[in-house]
């Protein structure tokens, strides 16, 4: 250890102290963990749970392990170095974070479970303090409570931070799955909106009444194996009504408090995989979505004709110098003459413009009908609209348009990776020929 300096401790914890150090072989400064207890053989440091769990782990959103020493029976993680965790940035935080924040947050968090579980690890004790942040970048921390997948049960009653232990623990079930990390980051995400935590119990029999005050008392209907759990450990559960998580997450949309709601539901097995969870319309706010996926006019079009000549429009819906609502139109110019145009007007209905965030009001969104440039919009028709979640205004006087509600928001049909490694703006859409009058009537009547 004499390549390294210490330069301060940064935290203690029950299993050892960390420290911020600087390599004099590198200068690079790195985090030093220095367990507690004592360790005589080489073996026993292999052996624990925390060097065989991040041995195998290479991925961005998983803090990185650089070097294990063992010296005088003492023992020494050496780690990659970030600036603070996020418990520590939300409470010095001064305002709340944007739902955008929070967004990038909770990808990355799932990014890298999504990583861990796969790889046949979950972790078992997922808390603000063991996320480390470093300029926007999150990563899981802490594997010491971490478990294999495939490992048999019975396993260890206490796992987690009591705020965040999912209630078939509180029940002391002896055979959880992973499904106790996605609770965890459900009550994470939860207090990243509100920089308090949701169920912030002060034993394990106040920690269900906490979980009770914010989901109701469940039943046989609602989790069938934890009724069964608090038989058998002789525990009655407190008769509350749900409660409104809009009103305790004022500032949060409304697909955010579906995220939430689904990720801290009763039943682990109705709980979303990491994979799933991913794929939810919190992670997709302000994207179009493409659909039909395939080019309806493709068959049609003559394959040694003219191609189609493309235009690139740019729209300013701002009133003011300081707006930053900026929509971007891709259209195809009409260009080839052998396309069947009845084939677009029967495929018009399901073309649509999602925007995100509009006028200053981010837990809304609107749905814009895209016009070819030889309809009016008169001549819109009438479509089945969507949920009042997703409208921007039910008392509005602009008419219902969108999609049926069917095909609204259908990701599993869709392609995983269609959207991977894109960076959308505010609004994003490819359509028929678009008028430029038509966006700004649009704008007008809402």
């Amino acid at each position: 250890m004499e390549r390294y300096r210490v330069i301060k401790e940064i935290g203690d914890g029950t299993c050892g102290c960390v420290y911020k150090a600087l390599n004099l072989e590198t200068n690079e400064i790195v985090a030093i963990k220095k367990m507690k207890r004592k360790f005589y053989f080489w073996e026993e440091c292999m052996n624990l749970r925390e060097v065989k769990s991040l041995c195998k782990m290479n991925h961005p959103n998983i803090v990185k392990l650089k070097e294990v020493v063992r010296e005088n029976h003492e023992l020494f993680f050496i780690f990659e170095y970030m600036g603070c965790n996020l418990y520590q940035l939300m409470r010095d935080c001064q305002n709340s974070f944007t739902e955008r924040e929070i967004r990038s947050f909770m990808s990355q968090i799932l990014q890298g479970l999504a990583y861990m579980h796969k790889n046949g690890y979950f972790h078992r004790d997922l808390k603000p303090e063991n996320l480390l942040v470093t300029n926007d970048i999150i990563k899981i921390a802490d594997f010491g409570l971490a478990r294999e997948v495939m490992s048999k049960p019975p396993y260890t009653d206490y796992v987690s931070t009591r705020w965040y232990r999912a209630p078939e623990v509180l029940l002391h079930s002896s055979s959880y799955t992973p499904a106790i990390d996605l609770w965890a980051v459900g009550a994470i995400m939860a207090e990243l909106f509100t920089l308090c935590p949701l169920f912030p119990g002060e034993s394990e029999t106040d920690q269900i009444y906490k979980i009770c005050t914010v989901l109701g008392t469940p039943d046989s209907s609602i989790w069938p194996e934890g009724m069964d759990l608090s038989r058998a450990v002789n525990f009655q559960f407190f008769q509350i009504p749900p409660a409104n998580l809009s009103d305790i997450i004022p500032n949060a949309s409304l697909e955010a408090i579906d995220l939430i709601l689904q990720l801290c539901s009763w039943d682990p097995q109705r709980r979303p995989t990491v994979e799933q969870s991913l794929q939810h319309p919190f992670f997709h706010v302000g994207t179009w979505v493409p659909y039909p996926l395939q080019d309806p006019f493709y068959p049609k079009i003559n394959e040694t004709g003219p191609k189609p000549k493309l235009e690139l429009n740019l729209w300013d819906f701002g009133t003011e110098s300081d707006d930053c609502f900026l929509g971007l139109t891709l259209a195809v110019k009409p260009s080839i003459t052998n396309i069947d145009v009845n084939l677009a007007s029967q495929h018009s209905r399901e073309e649509f413009l999602f925007c995100s965030g509009y006028q200053e009001n981010p837990r809304h969104s609107v749905f814009w009908p895209l016009i070819s440039s030889n309809e009016s919009m008169n001549d819109v028709p009438t479509m089945p609209s969507l949920s009042s979640s997703y409208l921007v205004n039910s008392q509005s006087s602009l008419p219902n348009v969108g999609v049926p509600e069917s095909t609204a928001f259908t990701f599993s049909s869709l392609q995983p990776n269609l959207l991977d490694g894109c960076s959308f703006g505010p609004m994003m859409t490819t359509s028929s020929p678009i008028q430029q009058g038509h966006f700004f009537e649009a704008r007008e009547d809402i």
